[in-house]
């Protein structure tokens, strides 16, 4: 195998492949890229046998062939190698040595067969549709900060993507929980869609389908089955094996009796929660929010480290509240808000409260309240 690759081209690719593979493992082969020249292109596989990513990138095949070398290495290599290169790659199956050429750079990589390497089987995917990235971006982004990293409930260590039922009709959602926050996130149904089992992808996924969803002009296309998802541009398919496992019934969290109702400015909101929030006790990190009339006071106190309180204008008309978060998940929820004011609901300090952007209901996140 011989080809001669831009570095762009040839960084963007093994960029993936070794975001996929897995630092710390016993088998050999699942640290290594299989790369595949032919035609006019390169494929650029990596796996860690629940997620399987393959890169197409343009190349000059001087000798068509396959062969797999450490994915990490390479990538660092080729990170290291001056803008604009030309990089030139070739293996003769003999030797087991794989040759990267860049000007006068030239490394000697050691490489493993590639029919060690592992091909994740195909599967039949009983729904296929196709999204435009803005979309499958804001359903992800937006949602992901809740999943859960607790391997205990491992069936809480994704996002639930599946259709549901809105005001408006369908929608495709997806859901995002840890037990302390809760987000929902809803677009419209894309069409081919209504079939599609729901499926939990896992958190590892959802990292690494980012990258595919950068281009705002891009169409992705799904293909979901009961145990797979396969995301996929016309250059790259990601290929997961999803969470075996059922999702709880979230509807039962999200509160439908809050009354109360707090409108604020999401920006001043977070500054206000972050100034205050940095003299909690970092364990608890615990902000007590008191509302008055169209008033809302942030306070912190720690006995070991001081006091802090912060005042911000609110739209707020109901009974007086006092109410305690976590810091960090206020934050977290804040900073989802694309809109200028958040809607809190509340309905008394015990209970879960409710937050939106403005009027839409599109995007809903839930959060717990703890003792200060």
């Amino acid at each position: 195998m011989k080809f001669s690759i831009e570095r762009a081209d040839l960084l963007k690719a093994v960029a993936q492949a070794q975001s996929v593979v897995e630092r710390r493992n016993t088998i050999p082969i699942l640290a290594n890229v299989l790369m595949e020249a032919e035609g006019n292109d390169v494929r650029f596989r990596a796996t860690d046998l629940d997620i399987e990513v393959v890169d197409r990138a343009n190349a000059q095949v001087e000798r068509a062939g396959a062969t797999t070398v450490a994915a990490v290495t390479l990538h660092e290599i080729v990170r290291k190698l001056p803008d604009g290169a030309l990089v030139t790659l070739s293996d003769d199956g003999a030797s087991g040595r794989l040759t990267v050429e860049a000007g006068r750079s030239n490394f000697s990589l050691a490489t493993l067969p590639k029919e060690d390497f592992p091909v994740m089987a195909s599967s039949e995917y009983s729904s296929n549709f196709s999204a435009p990235a803005p979309m499958l971006r804001r359903l992800f982004d937006k949602s992901k900060f809740a999943i859960s990293t607790e391997e205990t409930r491992y069936y809480l260590n994704g996002v639930y993507m599946h259709v549901s039922d809105a005001d408006g009709g369908k929608v495709l959602r997806c859901v995002a929980t840890d037990g302390h926050r809760l987000a929902r996130i809803d677009a419209d149904l894309p069409e081919g869609a209504s079939a599609m089992p729901g499926v939990i992808v896992p958190r590892k996924t959802v990292g690494e389908l980012r990258k595919l969803l950068e281009d705002d002009e891009a169409q992705i296309a799904v293909s979901v089955s009961e145990t797979k998802i396969r995301f996929a541009t016309p250059d790259i398919t990601l290929t997961s094996k999803v969470i075996d496992g059922t999702f709880p019934d979230y509807t039962r969290v999200i509160p439908q009796g809050n009354t109360r109702k707090l409108e604020v400015d999401a920006a001043e909101f977070a500054q206000a929660v972050d100034r205050v929030a940095t003299v909690s006790s970092e364990r608890s990190r615990a902000v007590k929010l008191t509302l008055g009339e169209d008033k809302l006071v942030l306070s912190v106190n720690a006995p070991d480290s001081g006091a802090a309180e912060d005042e911000l204008v609110v739209a707020y008309g109901d009974e007086r509240l006092e109410i305690g978060f976590n810091a960090k998940y206020l934050l977290e929820i804040a900073s989802q808000v694309d809109r200028e004011n958040a809607v809190f609901m509340f309905n008394s300090s015990g209970d879960p409260v409710l937050m939106r952007e403005g009027n839409d209901t599109s995007a809903v996140y839930v959060v717990m309240p703890m003792r200060v």
